[in-house]
């Protein structure tokens, strides 16, 4: 679905927009995080369930070996940057709605989305923008938005605002928008895709300082490499590109995990949470991209995080496939 970023493997973490709630404030009963005053899906929600007594899959090796060996996990974001990473906007229940059309720059996903109208205010930060240029005109351009008390998400893929001849913003356009309702367990309908390629939501899988802070990182982390295989599995509902049928490529989906052999006492503090978390809840496949590239928060109190992994690289070797839950959709 998406084009492949041809970044340095890097580990992006993202800006929280000014007077947003942090991407993780708390923690609710039995450890799930917490966004905008709502724990981030129920404690049984597959981003949530440890993954590190599942069995190994039998294609593991040779999925690991195609793409994630030899690509380091970096911890290279840039910790002042606003333009780093996926905003996470949080909005207040009475939050007006605003329109919402789709199609943007020739992709059009509009027949697999959620239709408007949003609850993503006019100002909302874009991925990729800045207080100095709000309106990125290349990139994914994610926008996620959290609605207190309904406890509802809303992402978009590509998104633009859309502006009247005064220049006032009237509405926004997309070219995929999904909507979750964080109490829920309910997934997409089958073959359709969200703001992300998987056909799963974003915000569940993002890294945020002050929660690797507290030592305990309780979820999947998302991240990406270069090729999907043509199939899906278990939690994510959206095939790769048409003609990948290699096995040893990803279905999107997969969960993989960091070896239980991987020395995690060689990091500290937030480095040893991320670290800690790969091994017990793992990484799900959720786009295309460049390997070994995850996604979080950005925030300049990383930069002792980024000291250790530049200083110690965790390489995709390290990594493995556990079994799929349920079958291999292949498309």
């Amino acid at each position: 679905m998406r084009r492949i970023l041809l970044l340095p493997s890097v580990l992006v973490l993202c800006a929280i927009t000014p007077g947003a709630a942090p991407a993780s404030e708390a923690r609710e009963r039995g450890g799930v995080h917490i966004v905008g005053g709502c724990a981030v899906f129920p404690a049984d929600n597959p981003w949530n369930q440890r993954i590190d007594k599942r069995p190994v899959w039998k294609w593991s090796k040779a999925i690991v070996s195609k793409q994630a060996a030899g690509a380091q996990l970096h911890l290279d974001l840039g910790t002042t940057q606003e333009y780093y990473g996926i905003p996470v906007n949080v909005v207040d229940e009475d939050q007006p709605q605003l329109p919402l059309s789709f199609g943007v720059d020739g992709e059009d996903y509009g027949d697999e989305s959620d239709p408007g109208p949003v609850f993503i205010p006019a100002d909302a930060t874009i991925e990729g923008g800045s207080d100095a240029d709000p309106d990125p005109g290349e990139g994914d351009r994610h926008v996620i938005a959290v609605r207190r008390g309904t406890c509802d998400l809303i992402e978009l893929y590509a998104a633009e605002r859309v502006r009247d001849g005064s220049g006032n913003v009237v509405g926004w356009r997309a070219a995929a928008a999904a909507r979750w309702d964080l109490s829920s367990n309910r997934l997409r309908p089958a073959r359709w895709t969200s703001a992300d390629a998987a056909g799963l939501p974003i915000l569940p899988g993002l890294l945020s300082y002050d929660e690797a802070a507290t030592g305990a990182i309780t979820h999947a982390l998302r991240f990406t490499l270069p090729s999907a295989r043509y199939a899906y599995t278990w939690p994510a509902r959206h095939c790769g590109p048409s003609g990948n049928t290699a096995r040893d490529l990803p279905a999107y989906g997969l969960r993989f995990r960091l070896k239980r052999s991987f020395p995690t006492k060689s990091y500290t503090g937030a480095a040893r949470a991320i670290v800690v978390a790969m091994k017990r809840y793992g990484l799900i496949y959720a786009d295309q991209g460049s390997a070994m590239y995850v996604t979080g928060t950005a925030d300049p109190r990383w930069e002792d995080a980024l000291d250790q992994f530049r200083a110690r690289p965790l390489d995709g070797r390290s990594l493995e496939v556990v079994k799929p839950w349920r079958r291999v959709v292949r498309c």
